[in-house]
């Protein structure tokens, strides 16, 4: 029997021209992999050039589809889309707020809110009479979406639907205070894009992902969105409560009926397949982004995206900037999201089984035994080292200089992990750093000395960050549970693993980690990735030498295990064939 998929809600209207709407969710979330489960708001006649009637459901239709829902197909997910009055806002927030309280054991619900208001058309659709003049004005959202407080993971306004948001009553007493009295002032710039973005996520106490889609007015040829994040389950707590700026270059079309609801159902979507925000953001936007690129018009108004399936094409994907801090509304990023002309050093050979280790001795050890790519790993508290214990340094620093130095001696490639300032000191081949070392780390020395960079990810996101300084290969995991770091992150298993492979092939060597042994180091190289990371494997066994080649058989295969062995045999020899004939020119030149 076949795993069923995992089940997203959309609470949305249906377009009958099926670009948009509930008609755009089923398409997305059922070519990302889900089963999409729908509740209908609203029934709207529209083409792709008007709307001509728009009528809303009743209360009781619209709580009687949810909870039969409820009842049978649970929901991974929630997207929620066009709410046509405010009572159909109102009975949608009571209902999530006991539905949450109910399945709370299960930990938190994904909840995306597209605030939608405007059709592509320009047709206004959730508006009344009596609202629908103050939305013209600028002065309100048309809707109180303050009942949605606390509930939301995730609303995406676009800028025009930010304007009326932070512009209603509710929210003017936070919006003055970020935006010092410019909360009815249309958005023209990128300060006064971050400000209301950081306001509205704020007022609702929730994540926001502001789309620069409409603001091509003041952004130019990037679209640029402004994600504004808090405590994010799953994620590092070091890209936790920060601000960035999502950059892409614009696609030129006009076939953009439907974006807003397509990014929104692919972030459900990718949310209820285990990936964090961070992930599922990004994940989307590449999504969007290649639906544009392959986009058709079937009327004779704007058209509709293609659905071309799970992006692994790093050109779709935004860069990333976060700013350096949440004051901070110009665009200056912090230095571990800069992409600057940095370059490290390649690798001259692949990696294959690539130990790390925790001793000099097994470092050795290993060297003897043909491994030519390792990485020290010691846990010693660099910092404590620093500040006033001079044994504890000294021992640090002579233990990365012996490493270093058998580096050169067997011609291998000996990552230093953390201990940057030692390894750039002693001129180490390489430096292996976490994502969490990059905001003090001096990246521009470590590019100057000619080293090579290898960088940790555990997401789709620090990926990209990792990729916008262009280290020499990128870590991915912790593929499997692993007792040696305690980490932020779960555990990224084999799928996961696949599709990042998939997405650096051609452009990194990339390198699995976390919990790997023999017995499931099949199941990685078959995920496409490039080189495996061993640690209990090697550092527990009690033969530690024979534990790597049983290892690297496994990764290469027999025959080519045996030609390595030859070929290390062979160097030795050649070496100490030089080494006599030194000896003997000596000789004889004494003579």
């Amino acid at each position: 029997m076949n795993t069923p998929p995992k089940i997203v809600w959309t609470i949305a209207g249906s377009d009958s021209g099926g670009g948009a709407g509930i008609q755009a969710d089923l398409a997305t979330a059922q070519d990302l992999g889900c089963h999409c489960a729908t509740v209908i708001t609203t029934v709207t006649a529209q083409n792709s050039v008007s709307v001509s009637l728009v009528e809303s459901v009743s209360a009781a239709m619209l709580l009687a589809q949810l909870n039969s829902l409820a009842r049978d197909l649970p929901p991974a997910a929630i997207k929620i889309g066009l709410l046509a009055s405010q009572q159909q806002l109102d009975v949608i927030a009571n209902w999530l707020k006991r539905f949450t309280q109910g399945r709370y054991s299960e930990g938190l619900l994904a909840v995306i809110l597209d605030p939608v208001m405007v059709a592509s058309s320009g047709d206004r659709l959730n508006l009344s009479s009596e609202t629908d003049t103050a939305f013209r004005a600028g002065s309100s959202s048309g809707l109180d979406f303050s009942p949605f407080k606390g509930l939301l993971s995730l609303i995406t306004p676009n800028q025009q639907e930010l304007q009326h948001l932070v512009s209603g009553l509710d929210y003017r007493e936070v919006c003055q205070t970020s935006l010092n009295g410019n909360a009815d002032s249309f958005i023209d710039n990128q300060a006064e894009f971050i400000a209301k973005t950081q306001a509205l996520a704020q007022a609702l106490d929730c994540h926001v992902l502001a789309k620069g889609g409409d603001g091509q007015h003041w952004q130019g040829n990037e679209a640029i969105d402004c994600y504004v994040c808090h405590q994010v389950e799953g994620a590092s707590l070091h890209h936790d409560n920060a601000t960035y700026l999502l950059t892409h270059t614009r696609i030129n079309t006009g076939n953009n009926h439907g974006t807003g609801c397509t990014l929104s159902a692919a972030i459900a979507s990718f949310m209820a397949q285990d990936f964090v925000l961070h992930d599922a953001i990004v994940l989307a936007k590449a999504y969007v982004t290649k639906g544009l690129i392959n986009s058709y018009q079937p009327g004779a108004g704007p058209g509709s995206l293609a659905r071309t399936g799970w992006a692994n094409d790093l050109t779709l994907f935004p860069r990333i900037a976060r700013m350096a801090d949440a004051n901070n509304h110009q665009g200056k990023s912090d230095k571990a999201s800069e992409s600057s002309n940095l370059t490290f050093k390649k690798l001259s050979a692949d990696l294959g089984i690539y130990p790390v280790v925790d001793s000099v001795a097994l470092l050795k050890e290993l060297l003897e035994a043909g491994c030519r790519t390792i990485q020290l790993r010691l846990k010693s508290d660099s910092k404590c080292c620093q500040q006033g214990k001079p044994p504890q340094a000294q021992q640090l620093e002579l233990q990365i200089i012996n490493a270093i130095e058998l580096g050169r001696t067997f011609n291998a490639q000996v990552f230093i992990n953390d201990h940057w300032q030692l390894a750039l000191k002693h001129q180490a081949f390489g430096i292996h750093l976490g994502q969490e070392d990059l905001f003090e780390v001096d990246l521009n020395a470590i590019s100057a000395a000619g080293m090579a960079l290898g960088l940790s990810s555990h997401s789709y996101f620090e990926i990209l960050l990792a990729h916008q300084l262009r280290p020499s290969y990128i870590a991915l995991g912790h593929i499997f549970p692993t007792p040696t770091k305690t980490m932020a992150s779960k555990p990224q298993g084999l799928i996961k693993l696949n599709h990042y492979a998939r997405l650096l092939h051609g452009h990194y060597p990339t390198v699995a980690i976390g919990g790997i042994d023999s017995q499931c180091l099949a199941g990685i190289k078959a995920t496409g990735v490039s080189n495996a990371a061993v640690v209990r494997a090697l550092t527990q066994a009690a033969d530690p030498k024979a534990a790597f080649d049983e290892l690297t058989e496994i990764w290469y295969g027999k025959s080519i295990l045996a030609l390595g062995k030859h070929l290390v045999a062979t160097k030795a020899a050649d070496a100490n064939i030089v080494q006599s004939r030194d000896s003997v020119e000596e000789t004889s030149y004494a003579e």
